[in-house]
């Protein structure tokens, strides 16, 4: 299975905010399990960068984003990620916008955010940490 986490899940594992950290980390060591491939997007690195960066300095969040490029395959934001983008009138965040289709390109079958109700607009399933983790993994 192919699923793309948002900023927000990588954040909360970078920074280790709790209560999220718990269910983030779990949903990101599925890096490790052949039966997922997990994504990213630049743009989610970047903004996962500037929060760790603020807590930890520069030195270690970029130890910290180098360990998660190495372990997670990246969306390409491409010409064609940004030209949906635009023209889907029913994307209010391009930002939010660019990471959904960059994780339609890369055929990710699901979303992990913790904001589920930014991606109102999309037709792959979009799940919390907590909610992916108790919908997979449960049952295995």
């Amino acid at each position: 299975m192919k699923i793309f986490l948002d900023a927000n899940v990588l954040i909360s594992v970078v920074n280790k905010e709790y209560p999220l950290f718990t269910y983030a980390a779990r949903v990101l060591s599925l890096a490790d399990n052949r039966k997922f491939e997990v994504f990213t997007s630049p743009i989610c690195l970047a903004i996962t960068f500037y929060f760790a960066e603020k807590k930890h300095r520069t030195k270690l969040a970029r130890q910290k984003i180098g360990l998660l490029s190495e372990n997670l395959s990246i969306a390409a934001v491409t010409e064609a990620v940004v030209n949906k983008t635009v023209k889907n009138n029913a994307v209010n965040d391009f930002e939010d916008g660019l990471e959904y289709y960059a994780a339609r390109e890369s055929n990710c079958q699901c979303i992990v955010t913790e904001d589920v109700g930014d991606f109102y607009f999309s037709d792959i399933e979009v799940l919390t940490s907590e909610s992916f983790l108790k919908k997979y993994l449960s049952a295995r």
